[in-house]
């Protein structure tokens, strides 16, 4: 059973942020498809391939006729194909309502999501858009689950005090909300925050080294998205790979740039050491 939530109504802090997110998740913006730049949903749908009622289209997607009413209103799918009085829909409908599906289900506003498909150009086809939900889905950050106290402490199998709650806020794994007690938590990261705190580093340690990985993961995330927009996505785009070569091609694509980058990581904090060793080492004697 398909269950819809009103995108007006999901929770985000930053709806720029968020729509900048979608983009740049992807790496590929508005490349695409055959246009360059986005210019919004398209006047129409391809009237050869328009066979749905709206009626139809709302069974095979799961979606209520009123919500499908909604989204065409305020502009996330073009205008039905008009035979007489009745409307038709076709796979490009399809595939943008599953894109918008899936930015739902990570949380993003409806305006977040007006802006993303705005970037897709209207001459995309479906194959181009469902491309999108592929780029799109290996990048996304799971939604935080709401927790009281009892329910984290349940979860990460030990008593938590004060300073190891404010200490699993400033890595950045658990927020507060405004109920006393009552958490957002990133569930995924939960067992490396634990162990974090079996380290027992000062919260300013945390805080500082926080504010490195952030600022230098998204120097680095940008540089490589780049890299994928400009060189990689044209390579296989021109090449006429298929859909589900795409598809596998970006489900390996995260592992191995994580892997990649604890290398890289790995090797600069050796250098490092050495740098440090010698600096020692040659330092002229008293």
């Amino acid at each position: 059973m398909s269950i819809e939530r009103p995108l007006d109504r999901v929770a985000t802090s930053d709806t720029a942020s968020d729509a900048s997110r979608a983009s740049d998740a992807s790496g590929v913006g508005s490349s695409v498809g055959s246009g360059v730049g986005g210019a919004g949903v398209s006047a129409s749908a391809d009237a050869g391939t328009a066979t749905l009622t709206v009626d139809e289209l709302s069974a095979r997607v799961g979606m209520t006729v009123r919500t499908l009413r909604f989204y065409a209103g305020r502009g996330l799918i073009p205008p039905p194909v008009r035979r007489g009085r009745v409307g038709y829909y076709g796979p490009e409908h399809i595939a943008r309502l599953d894109l918008v599906r899936e930015l739902q289900a990570h949380g993003f506003t409806l305006s977040a999501i007006e802006g993303y498909l705005e970037r897709i150009p209207a001459d995309a086809t479906p194959q181009d858009i469902a491309l999108h939900r592929t780029l799109l889905t290996p990048w996304m950050r799971d939604l935080p689950e709401t927790l009281d106290r009892k329910a984290l402490v349940r979860r990460t199998g030990r008593d938590l005090s004060d300073d190891d709650i404010e200490m699993l806020v400033a890595l950045g794994v658990v927020e507060p909300t405004p109920d006393d007690d009552v958490f957002q938590v990133a569930t995924a990261h939960l067992s490396l925050g634990v162990e974090l705190l079996d380290l027992e580093l000062p919260v300013e340690a945390a805080l500082a080294a926080g504010r490195i990985f952030s600022e230098h993961g998204r120097a680095i995330a940008e540089e490589l998205t780049e890299v994928f927009r400009t060189t990689v996505w044209p390579h296989f785009r021109d090449g006429g790979s298929t859909p589900e070569h795409l598809q596998q091609l970006i489900e390996r694509f995260k592992p191995v740039t994580i892997q990649g980058l604890v290398l890289a990581y790995e090797r600069a904090v050796g250098e490092t050491q050495r740098d440090t060793i010698r600096r020692t080492t040659n330092r002229p004697k008293r």
